[in-house]
This record gives structure tokens, C-alpha cells and sequence, in this order.
């Protein structure tokens, strides 16, 4: 296929970001801030920016989802709807991380960081990928960027699914950098009576 049509979205932040590649173009993009929600919003923003296009899900081609590192739930709700979409659709679905997605917006920076939780950083060098607190960063002489907008990040998404577009894919899985926050309750649960 030429023109590969490449529906993009990210969820992995405080965010529902999407974006439409046909060819090596993006034609539409857009994102919506939203600290929770995302499992709500998505679906209907697919089709609202598909309808904007005269397109349907039997159009696309291929999908693209951010799998973090980020928000643990946030990275689980992209990763699940672009599985059930390429299944669904019988199309293959590629993940890329966020490093890659601020490379292609900016390969000049030898060094991709990503804000984290409580002022850290995810950072990605020649050494390795890793949540460093900021001090640690600003030690090793990283400077912080701005971040891109969320809607940059998406089209980028689009792109990196393109470059692979139509070699197979493993079906997309998160990549975190860190364990949950959550852990398992200390109540001890009540015994149940026969």
C-alpha cells in the first residue's frame, strides 16, 4: 500500500491526544487535556476526528499508540483500544515509546526526557532508559526541555508507526519505567461463613 491511512493516539499523560496520517502526511491532529477520563473520551474522539475526514475505521490502515512511559492506567487504556482495534480490524497496531516520539520532533537532543511523577524526569541516554528526581538529571548536565504538545506527540506516534508500517508488529504493551504506585490492601480480608 502507497498511502498507508495511520489513526495515532496517546492517552499515557494528563491527556487524550490523537492524530490521522495518510501517506507521510498528517492530515489531522488534535488532544484534550483531562488529568482522568480518558477511557470515556477516547473512543469518541477517534470518531469525532474520523468523521471530520468522511472516514471509518475500515479506512485505516494501521494504528499507533504511545505505551509510556507516563500514567500507569493512561498507558493501559491506549495500549487496550489499540489491541482491540487491530484485532477487531485485522490490521497491525505498533507502539512507540515516548523517547522515540520526542526524537522524531527533535533528533538533534542526544538526550529524551519525559516529566515524571513528584519532579522527576523518565530519561533516555547512551547509558540506558531511567527515572532520575531532578537533581539527578540537572547533576549529569541534562538541561529540561519544554515538553511538546500533546498533539505534536500523537502526529509523532503516526510517523514512527509509519516508518514500520507494513512490517508485522508484536502487539503493543506498556513500557514503564517504574512499579505502580498501587500495592495490594493491608486489611485483612473477613472470613466467609459456610
Amino acid at each position: 500500500m502507497d498511502s498507508p491511512l495511520i489513526l495515532a493516539f496517546d492517552t499515557s499523560a494528563a491527556h487524550c491526544a490523537a492524530a490521522l496520517l495518510s501517506g507521510d502526511t498528517v492530515i489531522t491532529q488534535t488532544f484534550e487535556p483531562m488529568k482522568k477520563g480518558q477511557a470515556e473520551r477516547l473512543m469518541f474522539l477517534l470518531q469525532e476526528m474520523l468523521d471530520l475526514q468522511s472516514l471509518s475505521y475500515t479506512d485505516l490502515s494501521a494504528i499507533g499508540v504511545g505505551i509510556g512511559p507516563g500514567n500507569f492506567t493512561g498507558i493501559r487504556i491506549g495500549v487496550s483500544a489499540a489491541r482491540g482495534l487491530a484485532l477487531g480490524l485485522g490490521i497491525p497496531a505498533y507502539g512507540v515509546d515516548g523517547f522515540d516520539q520526542r526524537a522524531i520532533l527533535n533528533s538533534a537532543l542526544s538526550v529524551q526526557s519525559i516529566p515524571g511523577p513528584r519532579d522527576q524526569r523518565y530519561v533516555r541516554d547512551a547509558d540506558d532508559a531511567s527515572l532520575l528526581d531532578v537533581q539527578a538529571f540537572e547533576a549529569k548536565g541534562y538541561l529540561i526541555q519544554p515538553d511538546p504538545a500533546p498533539d505534536a506527540l500523537a502526529a509523532s506516534i503516526a510517523l514512527v508507526a509509519r516508518s514500520r508500517f507494513p512490517n508485522p508488529s508484536a502487539a503493543p504493551a506498556p513500557y514503564y519505567l517504574k512499579a505502580p504506585d498501587a500495592a495490594p490492601s493491608k486489611i485483612i480480608s473477613p472470613t466467609i461463613l459456610p
